[in-house]
C-alpha cells in the first residue's frame, strides 16, 4: 500500500498519524527457513541487509508477513546516506557494514499473522494490534520495533512543526491493506533555502533552459554545488535564458562542482554552462544527503533583494538527518488515542 502526497495532515476521525520514515521501504516474508525482504521496487533487498536476515530467521514466531521501513544510524542519528551504502556489488563490503552500521526494521504493519491468517482485508486497528503482540512476543529483539503513532492530530502536526520527521502519514483507522493503492495520505514537512545560481543546463536538444544549478557558500567561503531545479515555466524560459546567458562567466562554483565525484554523476553531469554567481534563487526540497538535495527541488522565487554571500550551507546543513523513533516522538505519545 502507498501513499499520495497532501499539503495538510487530514481533519475529522478515524484518522492514525504515524512518522514518515526517510529510509527503504521493505516488506519482509518469513516461511520456515526461507526470509525475503522486498523493496517496494518488488526488487529484493536481502543481499544488503543479511543481519535483518538472520534476525528474522533466528525468530520463533513462522510465517509471518511484515510491512516497514528500513533504517539506519550512524554517529546517533538515522542517515540514508549509510543506508545506501549498503547498495554496493562486494558481499564483503556489505558484511563489514552490517557489522559496523547495523539496520533496523521499524515495523508499521502486518500483513499475515503467524497463525496464518490473512490480515490484508482487516481494519489497521486490529492489524495494528496484531503487529504490536508479535513484537512483544519476541521480547528483547533490537533490530525489530513498531513504530510511533497517534490518533490526535494536533500532537501529529507538532511532529511536523518541530522539524525532526520527514513528514508525516496519515491512515484510515478502520481501512484495509489497499494492495498496490495509494491507500494513505503523506504530509512532507516544507523546507526552503536561498540558493546561488552558479550555472545552467539547456533543454535537451534544445536553446532553451532545461535546469538551474544551485550552490550554497561552506565554512571555507567557497561555492559548493547542492543540486538543481527544473520545472520552469514555459513561457519565462526565453526571457530566463537569456538573463542567464548575460550572467555566462567564470564558474561560482568555487568547491564542489557539477560533475563531480558523486553518485548522482550522470552522463550529462559535464554539460553545463558556468556563470557568475550573481543570481539568487529559493526553492522548497525533502530530502538532503551528504551535503546535496537528493532531488530537484522546485523553484518558488527569485531573490533580487539576497546577497549570494548570504546563502550558506548551514540552511540545510541538519536537514540530511533524522533522530529515531523514541527520540523524535516521546514514549508517552506512542499509541496516544488508540481508537480515533
Amino acid at each position: 500500500m502507498e501513499a499520495k502526497s497532501a499539503d495538510q495532515l487530514p481533519e475529522g476521525q478515524g484518522w492514525w498519524f504515524e512518522p514518515k520514515w526517510d529510509g527503504f521501504r521493505c516488506i519482509a516474508i518469513r516461511n520456515g527457513d526461507h526470509v525475503t525482504l522486498q523493496a517496494k521496487s518488488g526488487k529484493p533487498l536481502g543481499r544488503y541487509f543479511p543481519e535483518i536476515v538472520e534476525v528474522l530467521r533466528d525468530l520463533t514466531p513462522d510465517p509471518f508477513v511484515i510491512d516497514g521501513e528500513l533504517l539506519v544510524r550512524a554517529g546517533g542519528r538515522l542517515s540514508f546516506e549509510a543506508l545506501q551504502m549498503r547498495l554496493h556489488p562486494s558481499e564483503s563490503r556489505i558484511r563489514r557494514l552490517a557489522g559496523e552500521t547495523p539496520a533496523v526494521l521499524t515495523l508499521f504493519d502486518m500483513l499475515q499473522a503467524p497463525s496464518g491468517d490473512d490480515l490484508r482485508t482487516r481494519p489497521l486497528a486490529e492489524r495494528r494490534q496484531a503487529l504490536q503482540a508479535f513484537v512483544a512476543s519476541l521480547g528483547d529483539v533490537p533490530a525489530l520495533c513498531v513504530t510511533p503513532g497517534t490518533a490526535d492530530l494536533a500532537l501529529a502536526q507538532t511532529w511536523l512543526d518541530d522539524g525532526k520527521l520527514e513528514g508525516v502519514v496519515a491512515k484510515r483507522w478502520d481501512g484495509p491493506y489497499r494492495e498496490g493503492e495509494r491507500g494513505m495520505v503523506k504530509v512532507k514537512r516544507t523546507r526552503t533555502a536561498d540558493c546561488v545560481v552558479g550555472g545552467f543546463r539547456y533543454e535537451t536538444g534544445g536553446a532553451l533552459v532545461g535546469s538551474l544549478l544551485l550552490g550554497l557558500y561552506n565554512d571555507s567561503g567557497l561555492l559548493d554545488h547542492v543540486g538543481f531545479t527544473s520545472g520552469l515555466a514555459a513561457a519565462e524560459k526565453p526571457a530566463l535564458t537569456k538573463r542567464l546567458e548575460s550572467l555566462a562567466g567564470p564558474s561560482g562554483f568555487t568547491g564542489d562542482k557539477p560533475g563531480g565525484p558523486s553518485r548522482w554523476a550522470t552522463a550529462r553531469s559535464a554539460d553545463w554552462t558556468p556563470l557568475r554567481p550573481e543570481m539568487v534563487v529559493e526553492v522548497s526540497f525533502d530530502h538532503v544527503s551528504g551535503g546535496r538535495f537528493r532531488h530537484g527541488t522546485r523553484l518558488l522565487r527569485f531573490r533580487p533583494d539576497k546577497a549570494p554571500a548570504q546563502c550558506g550551507m548551514e540552511q540545510i546543513a541538519k536537514a540530511h538527518e533524522q533522530t529515531a523513533g523514541r527520540d523524535v516522538v516521546s514514549a508517552g505519545d506512542t499509541d496516544r488515542g488508540t481508537k480515533p
